[in-house]
């Protein structure tokens, strides 16, 4: 065994063994319990940055310690290949974006095998190929069979010069990206896929998943916003015709002083007619954002339709509003408003002098509205036959009464709206539908599926180059012709059942083998970013009770257990340019004066000019603090960084990225390598004899099994790694001041150090596997199981007890670990020290707590 720890040498070498062993692939195995471990797959942008390496570091411990249990393990890896920022790339490099796309997918995955993931590559995919989105594509015409798909007309960003739609990210305060035109809302035809018809059940079986984090459920069923209320009519004067309102607040009802409509409300739409001010309003609406967000920052804005409602109780006449915080695709674009308890309604009926009526009050005093809206639920007043009572009771006796004159009902709304899979964008699956000259759509039969998206394109940067180019939408259907619809899917539509084809990636005649995929699935273990927490979570749910309801699966959830890890932190520098603006240096190029704290005082470029210390924030291109990865594994090798990521923070925590600390991590795994150095090279070696240890030795055994009492229950259980590391360094401390000089000594020491490696192993596999090799063991440590604590060696034949006199120690006494209170009172009593301070006086009370304390309370 060399004395120096060589980590390239080792890790390529480890590398091309798992390789060529094929020591991760899997199949199904009936007589193994599985364990399906995977993290959320990276879009392959051309490097992988400290995230990517923090989430698959967590995805490659876990799955290493479920094969240690002896279990079946799946981890598989893939990528999420389609999207806009690769149609972006192309363009700056003037290249398509399949052949940049492809050659990204190559580089990293060469670094995902330089930090030694377990993956089963055999199942490896990527979402742009057509033998991935051909059974997508399938499956969307199935679901349009079923009547779970839909086209309608939808409003999009519209680049009126660049005549193209743009996704939200290419919409800068207000302007295309490219063009630099005001970006308009355009109503253009999309499709939809059904997801409000899984709302509840999506929202109840959120109950299922005990292991996901509590937060992800909150922001869930936040998002999917189920709640109970009254949709009602409202007339219109002097007209036959009526709108529906719903509210979650019918006990506000006799408050109502105006109804405001999204400014393309149709009935707003038709008062433009001979109204210019309202078109003119409405036309200025379409260049809004219509995210919730923006909606309830942005300046109020509105017109008077001139219309009047008719309140569905009082009869009397409200004046109709076109109003800019009201969102067409949201409810039915219509809401009353009470101004005196909603404080949206408050400031806008402020900025247009419109009437304020408060008819809500708290229990036990009256309301002020002067200044704010009071917007909790109270007492009713002002509410005519409704005066004096309270929320619930409201609400039910209002719906009756609407309910019995015909005007409105109790319903359950939710907040989740369809979704809207199409994309004007060329980097995607194209949709498989087929638009027939005579305004028929209909889905693209089976046998010509795929639909391949053409790879050889050329970028304009304008328009996606299948919607320009007429040839490629042409075809027949039923010998007629018919024409492709030149949209694509959303990418979350790839990214909603990749899990899933991982269990079948090698069928090519089904989407999923039924036995294939209900072995492996719902996935144990997901690991990613807790941006991901809402739509794709929320998407994937979706899609496996479609595949479910299809037959595809039996299981009602993808995901059986969550783990959202935080992100990485580094050091951010900066220095102002000529016209204040902000050029960000790398932490790489700052020269640092620290405290005594090792606090960052004053931080300069290498040429000597001075620069701003903005602290730690997010790893990102914009503040150019990026760590490379690749140069990281160069330097100190991947044990290192996967042992710094594991053990800087808790999983689901911030990481601060410290190029000190992973030092630290490297001389640590230096210590292993020459503790395991100095017992290959300290003598003969013997069989450990533990029913003849001494004294010493059976501590430092108790030490050792209680390390992987510990280490085993942080790992498994808590998932807290972090802890886990901790407690292997502590065992390491006390190992490296171990004897090595007897048999015995040395017997003790081998077990330690297999058990520290086997520990250490999902953690730091090449290390760990290169020196249980040079151990002298035989079977590999891949396929050694995980080491077991050994109860009798955590039984203490003695403790160490604190005797204190008046609350003030005196003494330590070793007794045996059965010692019961007389047996060590009576020690203590003998004891010189103790004598010296009770001679002479009463003992008054002994407290005895066994194992750890005796205090004797004398005067």
């Amino acid at each position: 065994m060399s004395e120096q720890y060589s980590p390239r040498d080792i890790e390529t070498r480890i590398q091309e063994q798992w390789d060529k062993d094929q020591t991760f692939a899997v199949t199904e195995d009936a007589s193994k319990e599985k364990f399906y471990c995977l993290s959320m797959f990276p879009y392959p942008s051309g490097r992988l940055h400290m995230g990517h390496v923090r989430n698959y570091t967590i995805g490659d411990v876990v799955s290493r310690y479920q094969r240690m249990q002896g279990k079946n393990v799946l981890q598989p890896m893939g990528w999420d290949a389609f999207g806009l920022p690769a149609e972006n790339a192309a363009i700056n490099n003037n290249t398509a974006p399949a052949k940049w796309t492809y050659e990204n997918i190559e580089y990293m995955k060469t670094q995902l095998k330089q930090l030694g993931f377990g993956y089963d590559w055999n199942r490896e995919l990527a979402t742009c190929r057509p033998d991935y989105y051909r059974w997508e594509q399938w499956f969307f015409t199935k679901l349009y069979d079923k009547g779970m798909v839909y086209k309608k007309m939808a409003t999009v960003n519209w680049d009126p010069v660049d005549q193209t739609v743009l996704a939200n990210e290419q919409v800068i305060d207000g302007r295309g990206w490219r063009s630099g035109a005001l970006v308009e809302q355009k109503q253009i035809p999309q499709w939809f896929i059904k997801i409000t018809d899984y709302a509840q059940e999506l929202l109840d079986d959120l109950d299922q998943l005990n292991e996901w984090p509590e937060q992800v459920k909150t922001m869930q069923r936040n998002w999917i916003g189920r709640s109970e209320g009254v949709e009602m009519t409202f007339g219109l004067a002097g007209r036959d015709d009526s709108f529906d309102i719903y509210t979650t607040r019918p006990d506000t009802l006799m408050g109502v002083t105006y109804v405001a409509l999204a400014a393309a409300h149709p009935l707003a739409v038709e008062a433009s007619v001979n109204n210019p001010e309202l078109a003119s309003f409405i036309d200025d609406c379409r260049n809004n954002k219509v995210a919730e967000a923006d909606m309830a920052t942005m300046e109020k804005k509105g017109v008077d339709t001139g219309l009047k409602a008719i309140h569905p109780i009082s009869g009397e006449q409200i004046p109709v509003w076109a109003a800019n915080f009201v969102l067409m695709d949201y409810g039915s674009g219509a809401v009353m408003s009470v101004p005196a308890h909603d404080q949206r309604d408050y400031e806008f009926a402020k900025t247009f002098g419109l009437d304020i009526k408060a008819v809500i009050k708290p229990a036990d005093q009256d309301v002020d509205i002067s200044e704010v809206a009071y917007t909790e639920k109270g007492i009713l007043f002002n509410s005519g036959e409704f005066d004096g009572l309270d929320f619930q009771a409201a609400l039910d006796a209002i719906s009756s009464k609407l309910e019995a004159q015909n005007k409105g009902r109790k319903t359950v709304n939710f907040r989740l709206r369809d979704w809207g899979v199409s994309r004007q964008r060329y980097w995607g699956t194209p949709i498989p539908m087929l638009n027939l000259p005579n305004g028929d759509v209909v889905p693209v039969p089976e046998d010509q599926l795929p639909v391949r998206l053409p790879e050889d394109v050329v970028m304009d940067g304008v328009s996606s180059p299948i919607k320009s180019n007429p040839q490629w939408a042409k075809t027949t259907y039923q010998g007629e012709e018919a024409f492709h619809e030149t949209d694509t899917f959303d990418t979350f539509m790839e990214s909603s059942w990749y899990y899933a084809r991982y269990c079948s990636s090698n069928q090519d005649e089904v989407m999923l083998d039924p036995e294939q995929a209900n072995y492996w699935l719902p996935v144990d273990q997901y690991i990613g970013g807790i941006e991901h927490a809402i739509l794709h979570l929320l998407y994937a749910r979706f899609f496996h009770k479609l595949l479910r309801d299809s037959g595809l699966v039996e299981s009602d959830e993808p995901f059986k257990k969550l783990l959202t890890q935080g992100m990485v932190l580094a050091d951010a520098f900066y220095y102002e340019d000529e016209k204040g603006g902000k050029v960000w240096v790398s932490p790489s190029d700052a020269v640092c004066e620290k405290d005594e704290k090792g606090r960052i005082t004053s931080a300069a470029t290498t040429d000597g000019k001075t620069l701003t210390y903005a602290g730690m924030s997010k790893m990102s291109k914009s503040k150019n603090n990026g760590i490379d990865p690749q140069q990281m594994v160069d330097r100190y090798g991947a044990d290192t960084v996967r042992l710094f990521m594991m053990f800087a923070a808790p999983a689901e925590q911030t990481l601060e990225w410290q190029d000190s600390a992973v030092e630290g991590s490297l001389r640590f795994l230096r210590r292993v390598w020459k503790l395991a150095f100095d017992y290959s090279n300290s003598g003969e070696h013997s069989k450990l004899d533990v029913e003849n240890l001494s004294a010493v030795q059976q501590e430092l055994r108790r030490d050792l099994h209680k390390a992987i009492a510990k280490v085993s229950d942080d790992v498994g259980r808590r998932q807290t790694f972090n802890t886990a590391i901790a407690a292997i360094m502590e065992l390491m401390n006390k190992l490296g001041k171990a004897s090595l000089e007897h048999e015995q000594d040395r017997a003790l020491m081998r077990e330690a150090i297999e058990a520290v490696v086997l520990m250490l192993s999902p953690i730091t596999p090449h290390i760990s596997k290169e020196i249980w090799r040079l151990l002298g063991n035989q079977e590999e440590i891949d396929t050694v199981d995980w080491p077991l604590a050994d109860e009798k060696a955590l039984v203490e034949s003695s403790k160490l007890i604190i005797v204190q006199v008046n609350g003030k120690l005196r003494c330590r006494l070793t007794v045996a670990a059965d010692a019961d209170q007389d047996q060590v009172q009576t020690l203590a009593m003998n004891d010189e020290h103790v004598q010296k301070f009770t001679e002479g006086k009463t003992i008054r009370k002994v407290i005895f707590v066994p194992g750890k304390l005796l205090n004797i309370v004398a005067n």
